[in-house]
């Protein structure tokens, strides 16, 4: 085989063709992430697999590659991936044709929110790989404007997410309608088992790849979490975000009406934020996304459901406004930061009566968060006293590697008080018990 210096032979290895690592040249891809280097191999070969890999370590390069290098551009569909969620959708496809810009694949989004006759038309070009949430994927096979019958792949991307948001009954349509010899490839965050019933299913013999090394949540995100009432909690995310000066941040709500009424209010006060949850049409999801992942929009508030496919390196903070009901949720969460080994910082905003819920979340990362204090909040301070600021300055750097830079500022004249030695010093945690 020829040697070319300038590709990432790291790959070559893996047996990545020269017209793929043109392309992972050109993404600045180097060396392979764990996920990478355990599946592609197993993959090529054509083996079922069922892949278990932490939020952010490259699970899309890991079956993308090994699936368009085996697909033939002279035939017709061949390839199809399901996705929880329309932003994952889009993600994948934009990661997909990145991979394949010198293999000449036809790679096609189909997901709810855009008009169908687009989508009939689009799927009329002859694909050869299309990525979609299973809802409009079923909607296009009972139309009978889309046969997936002699698909030689089927992908599911965070299996563990779909059957959550109540796809069971879709996925378990999709894959009896492949009836030509196939390679089935699960990828999920968690493997639970009713994944493993599915994979019994309709797989034949996977090869079972976990590079998770049983940990739940990166070591290079910076947990902790802060103890306020409910009415501060505006005040004080304000004052977080003005002192951190994240490069970007993730703010997450657990309700849509949350998430449009914190991003008015971070607005208003003069930081550059937007809403992403549900009740936003497509359309307008769609440019909220692209110009956050342009860095053009610092602060996204946003639900769990409508952060689905967030993949953007360069986020520095997770910001749980809201602590989630559901531990494995936290998870997710603050998997959007500290991407492919960058560091990243999460912090949770967490009340005196929310104790049980933070300790199930340690107890199912197997670590305790430690609490913080933030200089110059002051609990219960009168609300003028948190003043308007000026829109957030932009950060001094944008890339991955400075993600956890932060630019402290000054306190507001009004907090001029020594800040507590512990914040709500009376709600202490206790160890034990969680207490807030």
């Amino acid at each position: 085989m020829q040697k070319h210096p300038e590709l990432p032979q790291s790959f070559a290895d893996l047996g990545v063709e020269v017209r793929f690592l043109k392309a992972l040249h050109k993404m600045q891809f180097v060396t392979p992430s764990d996920i990478q280097q355990a599946m592609i191999p197993p993959a090529l070969q054509g083996r079922d697999i069922l892949g278990q890999a932490r939020t952010g370590t490259g699970k899309t390069a890991a079956f993308g590659l090994p699936v368009l290098q085996k697909v033939d551009a002279a035939g017709r569909l061949q390839a199809i991936c399901l996705t929880p969620t329309r932003e994952l959708a889009v993600q994948v496809t934009a990661e997909l044709r990145r991979l394949a810009e010198f293999a000449n694949l036809h790679i096609v989004p189909i997901y709810g929110g855009q008009k169908m006759a687009a989508q009939v038309h689009q799927l009329g070009r002859r694909p050869h790989f299309i990525v979609g949430t299973p809802g409009r994927v079923i909607d296009f096979m009972r139309r009978g404007s889309l046969s997936i019958a002699e698909a030689r792949h089927v992908i599911l991307d965070e299996v563990d997410r779909m059957l959550d948001i109540g796809f069971r009954d879709d996925i378990r349509g999709i894959l009896s309608k492949v009836t030509a010899q196939h390679q089935t490839i699960f990828v999920s965050a968690t493997i639970a088992g009713e994944i493993r019933q599915l994979a019994r299913q309709y797989m034949q013999d996977p090869a079972e790849i976990n590079v998770s090394q049983d940990k739940l949540t990166v070591d290079d995100v910076d947990q902790s979490f802060i103890t306020v009432e409910g009415y501060d909690k505006f005040p004080l995310l304000r004052l977080i975000l003005k002192q951190e000066n994240p490069a970007i941040a993730i703010v997450f709500c657990n309700t849509k009406h949350a998430a449009r009424k914190l991003a008015k209010k971070l607005f208003d006060a003069g930081i550059d934020a937007k809403e992403i949850h549900g009740d936003l049409v497509q359309q307008k999801r769609d440019r909220v996304m692209e110009r956050f992942r342009r860095h053009q929009i610092r602060v996204l508030v946003a639900t769990d459901l409508a952060s689905r496919g967030i993949d953007v390196s360069a986020v520095s903070h997770i910001i749980n406004y809201d602590i989630p009901p559901d531990p494995e949720v936290y998870v997710h969460r603050i998997g959007r930061t500290a991407r492919m080994g960058a560091r990243g910082v999460a912090i949770s905003l967490v009340t005196r009566e929310q104790g049980k819920e933070l300790t199930a979340i340690e107890m199912l990362i197997n670590r305790e968060i430690p609490s913080r204090t933030v200089p110059g909040f002051v609990p219960g301070a009168p609300r003028e006293a948190f003043h308007a600021a000026p829109r957030m300055s932009p950060p001094a750097v944008h890339a991955p590697e400075a993600v956890s830079a932060g630019v402290s500022s000054p306190a507001p004249a009004a907090a001029h008080r020594a800040a507590p030695k512990t914040l709500g010093g009376r709600f202490r945690p206790s160890r034990r018990s969680r207490r807030l």
